[in-house]
């Protein structure tokens, strides 16, 4: 591959013709008309935050370095932003007021039009250092992944974006990352992250790939439908809004793909649910909420998912002082099961850490996890009566 330095490029010049579409969120051209900003393998526009776009423009006006900033030179002639297109769109919003926003001088916010003529001129004026790359395609896929150097570091989707560009990256990120899509917010409430960063689209390739993303996407690569993409994940949330009700946080960033494998199948009453989920999230023994909604789809079997809150030592240790003493007296073990069978341990008195604290009344049935609901048993006897 083939690099050649630029230093005569200026601020002025990248930003003549600058467009910013606000509605897919990114810097579209630049440069003249000669620069294409923001490339299908490029991730969404991060930087209008109100922080790191300041913070670009505001490094220029002091003069600081912005870094080095990569371009490729394609056989049409065009350039298109290999790594630097958060720095260029920041200041190209500035410069061109396309989106604008202000910065501070001399404790006063000032937009680009607003500056003292000479900051205009040393902001315009200031030389890049940027790089233009020439080589196969696959060379520059490869480079791209390699000069993940500057800024905010591209996440795991966003490198197998550029490893897998092509039409259906374009469509799938084009319904998924899109911030403006009316169904966002519905998204939003099962699943976490940033759609800007590609969570959402990461999401919808797992439950569609069963967790082999990129396997998925090399399949597709060239495909120029994402229908079984879209209709898998439609599919998967409204299954989940046809059972639970509740949209709180606990919901979201829960395995649903994985979940509406598992249980898409069975039947639910959706009333019946939602009485469930209500009563759950108000009980005080339960320390992890998020496991009630594994915990009703199947059935309302597995305990472990809801982590119901155990037995402290403080009272463990006052249930044992007991029932040793009372034990003691009556000449039998302190083990409420050994003390009513026939063989060796029927007198056993056992040390405490031999023991484990019981729910006398299971937490299923009502139990309470204090003093009064807390028998100690012998691990054995323990072991058998929690796998009945």
């Amino acid at each position: 591959m083939k690099t050649t330095l630029h230093t005569d490029w200026t601020v002025g010049d990248i930003c003549k013709g600058f467009i910013y579409d606000k509605n897919e969120g990114k810097g579209l051209f630049g440069l003249d008309g000669k620069l294409i900003i923001q490339p299908e393998y490029q991730r969404n526009y991060i930087y209008g935050d109100g922080k790191k776009d300041v913070a670009v423009v505001d490094s220029l006006l002091k003069g600081y370095p912005l870094g080095l900033i990569y371009f490729v030179l394609n056989s049409d002639g065009m350039y298109e932003v290999l790594d630097g297109q958060q720095r260029i769109t920041s200041f190209a919003r500035f410069v061109n007021q396309s989106w604008p926003f202000a910065v501070e001088r001399n404790g006063k916010q000032r937009y680009f039009n607003s500056l003292d003529p000479d900051e205009k001129k040393k902001l315009v004026e200031t030389e890049l250092t940027i790089y233009v790359c020439e080589g196969e395609p696959s060379e520059i896929q490869e480079w791209f992944e390699t000069i993940n150097i500057a800024g905010v570091p591209l996440v795991k989707q966003e490198l197998l974006n550029a490893s897998y560009h092509g039409p259906f990256v374009t469509k799938a990120r084009a319904l998924f990352s899109n911030t403006g899509n009316s169904n966002m917010n519905r998204w939003q409430t099962y699943i976490k992250g940033d759609p800007k960063r590609q969570a959402i689209l990461e999401t919808a390739l797992d439950w569609v790939s069963d967790g082999d993303i990129e396997d998925y996407m090399a399949k597709h690569r060239y495909d120029t439908s994402i229908d079984e993409l879209k209709n898998h994940f439609d599919t998967v949330i409204d299954w989940i809004d046809s059972i639970f009700e509740y949209t709180g946080s606990e919901v979201c960033g829960l395995e649903w793909g994985r979940l509406y494998r598992e249980y898409h199948t069975k039947a639910y009453s959706k009333d019946y649910v939602t009485k469930r989920v209500d009563e759950l999230l108000t009980d005080t023994q339960i320390t992890n909420k998020r496991g009630i909604f594994e915990y009703i789809l199947g059935g309302e079997q597995d305990t472990t998912l809801l982590n119901v809150r155990v037995f402290d030592e403080k009272t463990k240790k006052a249930v044992y002082d007991r029932q040793t003493r009372e034990a003691m007296e009556k000449e039998i073990s302190n083990c409420p099961f050994c003390a009513i069978g026939h063989d060796n341990n029927a007198k056993r008195i056992y040390r405490l850490n031999e023991m484990d604290a019981d729910h006398v009344t299971a937490w299923s049935r009502g139990g309470a996890t204090d003093a009064s609901n807390c028998q100690m048993l012998c691990k054995s006897h323990n072991r058998a009566k929690g796998n009945k």
